[in-house]
């Protein structure tokens, strides 16, 4: 899900963690520790408001304390929270690499057929899958992406 093509999705609350109103975070973020760097915020959390505590190894969770939440009860309440960054805030990126959000509205080819265009992205644990405009999910796996023509070309 994303807001807007001007605010991109980087994680989602899950769990309290602990008693003193730390939340665990799912990322979406290439690197767990990008939060250190990032001005996150979501519907129940203002920018500035949510400061990195670690990363827990070999996961995509990160700890995070949340200006004002001192307990897990309070912290219990942002579950399901949807955390965002501006897309002017996040680094440039080199030659051949894009941001997902970058590739929403594309067209999807394969075979020379339109399968449809890209309406968000998802993974849930086995690599990015496409959701297009008419409900399929596709694989991103193999994908090329055309900038030129605007079109994601699948094998």
């Amino acid at each position: 899900m994303q807001i807007n093509n001007k605010q991109i999705l980087v994680g989602k609350i899950v769990a309290p963690q602990g008693i003193r109103g730390e939340v665990r975070i799912q990322t979406f973020t290439e690197n767990t520790s990008d939060f250190k760097k990032l001005a996150v915020f979501g519907n129940n959390v203002p920018v500035g408001a949510l400061k990195f505590v670690r990363a827990i190894p070999n996961t995509n969770v990160a700890i995070a304390k949340i200006e004002g939440v001192l307990d897990r009860n309070t912290a219990e309440t942002l579950r399901g929270t949807e955390l965002f960054v501006n897309r002017e805030d996040l680094p440039a990126t080199n030659n051949g690499e894009y941001y997902q959000a970058d590739l929403i509205g594309m067209q999807v080819v394969q075979d020379n057929n339109v399968l449809g265009r890209v309406e968000c992205f998802h993974n849930f644990g086995a690599g990015d899958i496409m959701e297009l405009d008419n409900g399929e999910m596709v694989s991103f796996l193999g994908a090329k992406v055309d900038f030129d023509n605007k079109k994601i070309i699948k094998d």
